[in-house]
């Protein structure tokens, strides 16, 4: 079930950060960013003019109201087509006589065929007008990268368009002026039509820092294709990677929203099936996912007795493919274990839970219907309604699930906190810390109630009691005695304070070092990491860590979300390697726009 109490409400609140300190690579469903130590935004404005572009020579108005009626070609700029005046001359020339003839002469020549050629291109006479463009390219005693940017836009507008032959051109004109916008992306242009997605998010990415993030038509270019190259890698990698199981400490805040249950007892002849049955709960208990996964999947196999045993344990392995991303398999488990166990309400509870995951919360809302009609009084119901109600915004009712989940069980220290936390973010802000302060009373021995508290003190910038908090959460956990690895969060969230509030990079770094080395696959201290290290220009290490954090997703939209990250940061680190001059301008212009 989605919560705020788990640690993707913390990486939810690492990108948050980032997003609202415009320090990092950001490129989402609304806006796109490219960073180094900063953020920058591609801007709406479509106005300035993009550096190292040609400019043609001034028109009377006749010329260029004529010039703007013929212009429908498909690219979106039009060639540069400046008007050269030149002497006639003798078309019977080859290229080899003309080669013969003095340096000035030819580049009048030269000028008199792009001349010719832009004529042909107005005309929409595209073959003949590449034709023409390609004598000037002949004839010219110094290569122009007009000339190749020009005939890439007669092949971008024939029919079929010859994409190979645009890249091939502009790669010819960037070669001359790599500040060349309008060679740049029309590359891109052709790139993104053949598909090659990676080189074409590096080309508009390029072309919109060197335009300064005027031009929004090159903004929303680089918010496609993004998606498109996220999107493709995506599939691929789900298609091909078996489903896991995420980290240690996403699995456990998993398995705590749940109140214990007994365990199905053996039968007094109990097959095979029913003796793995309990070694499978024996693991779970112990914090042994993996094992536990393993033996239940045997024990559906192997057979089981009875028919609650059954329910319980499909119940059990669709819990365990839900949390690995295999959500169809997870409704599938829940439904058979519903079929043998009627009355097993934390079924629909986690039905509802899939629902919610495959986008039909109407469906989700009736499994909690469902529940509560067969069992009124089960706390569980309701705390996870409340945590659906939560994530749909609807705060109030949220709280009110949860108070009613505390009425029938006090002892589940959840519902303290997630009403106390939806009282917060109903802006009843005296009422949530009073209600913190009570369940840090009623559950002294509990790390989650300082670590959530510690979350709301952060959030209005308290941030000496916010560290003060965690670091007494990560105690708690610490001085467990139930040989179970401590909850790393508070760890995170440390760091995470320490550098919003002092901008102290080195002790953020460390806590989550320490969280990794506790839970190496603790997602938000994989992200928090290469949030650090993209503040520091540290391009590479913010790459292996978003690299990190798709191989820890366990669903679509979560490896989408850090692909976006990953190919963002890796056109920006294109960026730098083909202008390193431009370093300091960016951090410029980052301060500019931070």
């Amino acid at each position: 079930m989605p919560s705020s109490t788990t640690q993707h409400g913390l990486v939810d609140r690492v990108q948050d950060f980032v997003a609202e300190n415009k320090k990092a690579v950001l490129i989402g469903a609304a806006v796109a960013t490219v960073a180094v130590g900063g953020a920058f935004y591609y801007a709406s404005s479509s106005s300035a003019p993009g550096s190292g572009e040609r400019r043609s020579k001034k028109k009377s108005s006749k010329d260029k109201s004529e010039k703007s009626k013929k212009k429908t070609v498909k690219d979106a700029d039009g060639p540069l087509l400046e008007e050269v005046e030149a002497p006639a001359l003798e078309d019977t020339l080859n290229d080899e006589q003309i080669a013969a003839l003095p340096v000035e002469q030819r580049s009048k020549i030269a000028a008199s065929f792009k001349q010719k050629g832009n004529t042909a291109y107005q005309s929409r006479k595209f073959e003949e007008a590449a034709v023409l463009y390609t004598r000037a390219i002949a004839s010219t005693p110094k290569a122009e990268p007009v000339f190749y940017s020009n005939r890439a836009a007669c092949y971008m507008n024939m029919s079929p368009p010859a994409y190979d032959k645009v890249v091939a051109d502009c790669d010819e004109a960037l070669k001359l002026d790599k500040n060349y916008l309008k060679a740049m992306n029309r590359r891109a242009t052709a790139l993104e039509s053949l598909e090659r997605y990676e080189e074409a998010l590096r080309d508009f990415t390029a072309a919109a820092i060197l335009d300064r993030f005027q031009n929004k038509a090159t903004g929303d270019a680089v918010e496609r294709v993004l998606k498109a190259v996220t999107g493709k890698r995506a599939a691929e990698i789900l298609a091909s990677r078996q489903p896991r199981l995420p980290s240690y400490t996403f699995i456990s805040a998993y398995f705590a929203a749940f109140r214990p249950r007994p365990h199905p007892a053996l039968p007094e002849e109990p097959s095979q099936g029913d003796q793995t049955l309990q070694l499978a709960f024996g693991a779970l208990d112990a914090a042994n996912y993996i094992h536990s996964f393993t033996l239940v999947q045997e024990a559906v196999e192997q057979g089981i007795s009875s028919d609650e045993a059954k329910g319980e344990a499909l119940n059990l392995r669709g819990t365990f493919k839900f949390l690995m991303g295999d959500v169809e398999g997870a409704k599938n488990d829940l439904l058979q274990s519903l079929q043998f166990a009627p009355g097993l309400t934390q079924s629909l509870v986690k039905l509802a839970s899939v629902y919610m995951e495959q986008s039909e919360p109407e469906k989700a809302a009736q499994s909690f219907d469902d529940a509560q009609g067969m069992n009124p009084d089960d706390p569980d119901i309701y705390y996870h309604r409340g945590q659906v109600l939560f994530i749909m915004n609807q705060f109030s009712s949220a709280a009110d699930n949860y108070t009613k989940s505390t009425e029938l069980d006090d002892t589940f220290v959840f519902s303290h906190i997630q009403y106390a936390v939806a009282e917060y973010k109903q802006g009843n802000i005296g009422k949530s810390m009073a209600a913190f302060r009570r369940t840090l009373g009623a559950f002294p021995q509990r790390s989650e109630p300082y670590n959530y508290y510690g979350e709301l003190l952060l959030d209005q910038q308290h941030f000496g009691e916010a560290i003060e908090k965690f670091e007494r959460a990560f105690e708690l956990e610490k001085a467990r005695t139930d040989d179970k690895i401590p909850n790393v969060l508070p760890l995170v969230n440390k760091g995470l304070t320490m550098y919003q509030w002092k901008q102290e990079i080195a002790p953020a770094e460390e806590a989550c070092h320490e969280a990794l080395a506790i839970d190496p696959e603790c997602d938000a201290a994989v992200a928090t990491l290469a949030q650090l290290s993209l503040q520091q220009g540290k391009i590479d290490e913010a790459v292996k860590y978003f690299e990190k954090q798709v191989e820890l997703a366990r669903t679509e939209p979560e490896v989408t979300g850090a692909l976006t990250y990953e190919y963002a940061t890796r056109s920006q680190a294109a960026f730098l390697q083909n202008y390193p001059e431009m370093a300091a301008q960016l951090n410029q212009m980052a301060k500019a726009m931070g």
